[in-house]
């Protein structure tokens, strides 16, 4: 059997698939989204009339390969991972995913994994490589299998609504750059109260929000649960923002930098494990839910690895939250390439003084450290932006962790000054990669980190991102002029 034949026969599906049938007649979804995640977390995929759910829930979808690379080319014109002569993949779609679109009910979207061709002649209906959503699950369910243990992370999405200028390009933010301003969240709120009213509606438990400190800059969160399922949430918000911002003539700006001088936009991950549990389904919002109960559905309860043991240390994480913290602490400079991942990452790191982390260190509540235990039972990781694709991320975490734990690594202690002054006083600490092309050859180095990008996954990547730093480096900007136009031998 192919994994594409035993994706779609496993056990259970069968009665998803014909619950999402009862769903569209319910619902009066005429239309469905198959969607997809690329290399940069872009949402691709195909649309189709839901009178073919059936037909396509068994047999799937084809796009070409090189849709997992945006179908985008290099600077040498040569099409990033897949040329026109490759095969097409078959999408297959997670009817545990559907639900429907607030802003259009006749619309419904649905994650799918994506498989090789079957008529390839090698690995026909093999796992696609290059597929982020579908390796996070593998790669979770590998750690979850050698280790008993399952992660679950929140994201802290910050971003920034942007006016629309007259030639459609931004025109400054729509509030002032005043952080937890309540006059300035006012400002935005008939847009964050949209996109909190959708958001529900599409199974994400919107818990808290408040200004940040850049200019139109919102952070909106909600409630943390599975690794596979929060980066689909996170992605979700996105595409939420972007319809908000359409219906109020305004940008949904996820760029990390837009503005030097003021906050950047960070993605922070809140990350924990745990044993045990049981999945909710949460209908606060909904009755009856606009979807399958898994989209609305939260992992609770069971025990979680990270909180301190007393018998111990009584405000340490425990031994296993250490040796997590140990596997991160050792290939964080990897980890950047993937949580900084565009070149406009880096301006975050070097306007100093705006609370990013830029030293490979961890403390508790110490917001220079790369790491910090933000509470007991979880620590979050920081050196992550706006741009992030949550689905190469988590799986990159998983594999610090899977390192951390079987080579018992230790972190260290924590760093509880303000890095700057405790280097100040003779520590020495490591920076961080100051750049896209430092944090790939950091990437090129890290045998651990390369796992979570595997085999076709790790090619497309490196050649976008290589092209990527290699078409700024070979770009002549406005500085470049400004600074040496008039410049003398």
């Amino acid at each position: 059997m192919t994994d594409l034949e035993a994706h779609v026969n496993r056990e259970g599906r069968d009665e998803l698939v014909r619950q999402v049938r009862a769903k569209i007649e319910e619902l009066g979804v005429t239309y469905i989204y198959y969607q997809f995640v690329s290399v940069t977390g872009r949402i691709v995929g195909k649309g189709m009339p839901a009178d073919h759910w059936e037909q396509i829930a068994a047999r799937g979808f084809q796009l070409v390969y090189g849709s997992t690379a945006n179908l985008f080319t290099d600077r040498h014109s040569n099409y990033i991972g897949y040329g026109p002569e490759a095969s097409e993949l078959v999408g297959i779609p997670d009817p545990e995913t559907f639900v429907q679109l607030p802003w259009d009910k006749r619309v419904a979207r649905v994650f799918c994994t994506c498989f090789r061709n079957r008529e390839e002649r090698e690995n026909p209906g093999g796992h696609l490589t290059s597929d982020c959503r579908g390796n996070l699950r593998i790669i979770h369910d590998e750690f979850q299998a050698k280790h008993g243990m399952q992660m679950r992370h929140g994201t802290e999405p910050e971003m920034m609504w942007l006016k629309r200028g007259a030639d459609g390009g931004t025109d400054g933010g729509v509030t002032k750059p005043n952080c937890y301003h309540i006059d300035q969240f006012e400002e935005l709120r008939p847009i964050f109260m949209q996109v909190i009213e959708y958001s529900q509606a599409m199974g994400l438990d919107m818990i808290q929000g408040d200004h940040e400190d850049a200019p139109g800059q919102l952070e909106l969160n909600f409630t943390f649960d599975d690794a596979l399922r929060t980066a689909d949430r996170l992605t979700t918000y996105r595409q939420i923002c972007a319809q908000v911002a359409r219906e109020h003539g305004v940008i949904a700006c996820f760029m990390s930098k837009p503005f030097m001088g003021v906050s950047a936009s960070g993605c922070h991950h809140n990350v924990s494990l745990w044993t045990g549990g049981e999945q909710r389904v949460n209908t606060l919002h909904q009755d009856p839910i606009a979807g399958m109960e898994d989209t609305f559905s939260y992992w609770k309860g069971g025990e979680n690895l990270f909180m301190p043991d007393p018998s111990i240390d009584d405000h340490k994480p425990g031994p296993v939250g250490l040796k997590c913290i140990g596997g991160v602490m050792e290939h964080l400079a990897a980890l950047t390439a993937l949580g900084s991942s565009t070149v406009n990452s880096y301006r975050r790191l070097w306007d100093t003084g705006f609370w990013a982390p830029v030293f490979a260190d961890w403390g508790y509540q110490n917001r220079t450290c790369g790491l910090r235990v933000s509470a007991p039972g979880r620590f979050e990781y920081r050196s992550v932006d706006s741009m992030v694709n949550p689905y190469l991320m988590a799986s990159a975490i998983l594999k610090a962790f899977d390192d951390g734990i079987a080579r018992d690594l230790d972190p260290g202690e924590p760093e509880e000054r303000n890095i700057y002054q405790a280097m100040e006083a003779g520590k020495l600490v490591k920076k961080l990669p100051m750049s896209l092309g430092e944090a790939l050859d950091a990437l090129e180095r890290d045998e651990v980190i390369k796992a979570a990008l595997p085999d076709e996954m790790y090619r497309v990547f490196m050649h976008y991102k290589r092209d990527e730093y290699e078409r700024f480096m070979s770009t002549v900007t406005e500085w470049d002029v400004e600074t040496y136009l008039d410049c003398l031998p």
